[in-house]
């Protein structure tokens, strides 16, 4: 039998959800079935070292840890890259020629960073997957037109694609709710956690969390204003001045670091309100924690709440994107609108209704029946295979 020839398009491999879902495909397709490729813009990211060893790579440029310690060097390499990464998006076919050496049956682009890539793809004949992880509701629902632009740009351009795969229903709900678009050929695809893994990966590392004052609320994700950290420390201050004593850990990193660092200050909780960075295995510290608190203001279907409910942590989240199709509302989470005051009064439940949350905690204890992580794979795996069958069908017509 002929194996399906699949090319996967990813900018880079920084922390963070979708290259996870992606390297998680990668590694779990059966490859007697599939022939996996994947090709990066940058070979950079926390994430390199776990590629797969079984797939083929193709790197388009090097990431900065491969570039001079140099700092004039490495400026200049970095100038060099940036030009011939736009020559390489105006001609596609240069890029082609130059780095891919082979034809292939499906082109995946992974999230919208990669939109373009694959829809300029020189090869008209492979079918174009889009791949989408965006929460459009919160860019249609701002007020600033770049915001509401960038949304509808995105949506036109899956009309594009041969085929769209949305990873919460709640997704591809909201594009029709908003601009009454649907696609005819689309499917709805969770993205999958290995839970046993996560369990092991939880006990890899001894994690030393005594010193914070107890009950320790965990969060993982980027460091920016979306997440909407800062108004997770002015929460934690507002409770701390009430004479809730708990301590908060932030797993990640970003381009809001500085300021939520300086915000820290100004609220005087530095003791109690820690920012320890990006973690490659952020499990032993969620693990070691209380809670899991989520106060993101947009998301598509966020790994991490699955992997919270995998370590049986009770959760409190913002009731954004896909995350009510993950979380149980007062079942396995409390769920709450995207606004202070609604955090602020879930999180002071913990300590004023603690049956609550025991009640909470006990019934993680089935969530992880959710997540079928081989119907996944076997849903993608029927999605690719039904794009080849049309594939062979165009040429043959």
């Amino acid at each position: 039998m002929q194996k399906i020839k699949i090319l996967f398009r990813l900018r880079s491999l920084e922390m963070g959800g979708v290259p996870r879902v992606i390297l998680d495909i990668l590694n779990n397709l059966p490859k007697d079935r599939f022939d996996l490729t994947l090709m990066l813009n940058l070979y950079q990211g926390e994430l390199v070292k776990e590629i797969p060893k079984d797939i083929k790579l193709i790197v388009v440029e090097k990431g900065k840890e491969q570039m001079s310690p140099n700092r004039l060097v490495q400026n200049l390499q970095m100038v060099f890259r940036r030009i011939k990464l736009e020559v390489y998006t105006k001609f596609p076919s240069i890029l082609y020629h130059l780095k891919v050496r082979e034809k292939y049956d499906i082109e995946i682009a992974s999230s919208y960073a990669e939109f373009d890539m694959v829809l300029n793809s020189p090869d008209k004949k492979s079918r174009k997957i889009a791949w989408f992880h965006t929460d459009i509701s919160y860019d249609v629902n701002q007020k600033n037109d770049r915001n509401q632009k960038t949304a509808l740009e995105r949506v036109e351009k899956l009309k594009k694609f041969d085929h769209v795969i949305f990873c919460a229903a709640n997704i591809r709900n909201a594009i029709e709710k908003y601009y009454h678009i649907t696609y005819p050929s689309s499917s709805i695809i969770y993205n999958a956690i290995r839970i046993d893994e996560i369990k092991e990966k939880s006990l890899a590392t001894n994690v030393d969390l005594h010193n914070l004052k107890k009950p320790i609320f965990c969060s993982v994700g980027r460091l920016n204003k979306r997440k909407a950290y800062h108004t997770l420390i002015n929460v934690h201050q507002k409770l701390i001045n009430e004479g809730f004593d708990h301590s908060i850990i932030i797993l990640g990193d970003g381009e809001e670091k500085n300021n939520l660092t300086q915000q820290i200050s100004e609220c005087d909780v530095q003791e109690t309100f820690k920012l320890l960075g990006t973690k490659t295995n952020p499990f032993p510290y969620m693990k070691n924690s209380d809670y899991f608190v989520f106060p993101s203001k947009t998301e598509a279907y966020p790994l991490v709440i699955n992997e919270a409910l995998a370590l049986e942590i009770p959760i409190i989240s913002t009731n954004v994107g896909g995350i009510p199709e993950m979380i149980y509302d007062g079942v396995d989470g409390i769920l709450v609108n995207d606004n202070e005051s609604e955090i602020y009064e879930a999180m002071k439940k913990v300590f004023t209704q603690p049956e609550l949350f025991e009640k909470i905690r006990k019934n993680t204890a089935e969530s992880y029946k959710k997540f079928d992580s081989q119907k996944i794979y076997k849903q993608i795996c029927e999605v690719f295979e039904q794009q080849y069958q049309l594939k062979l069908q165009n040429e043959q017509s």
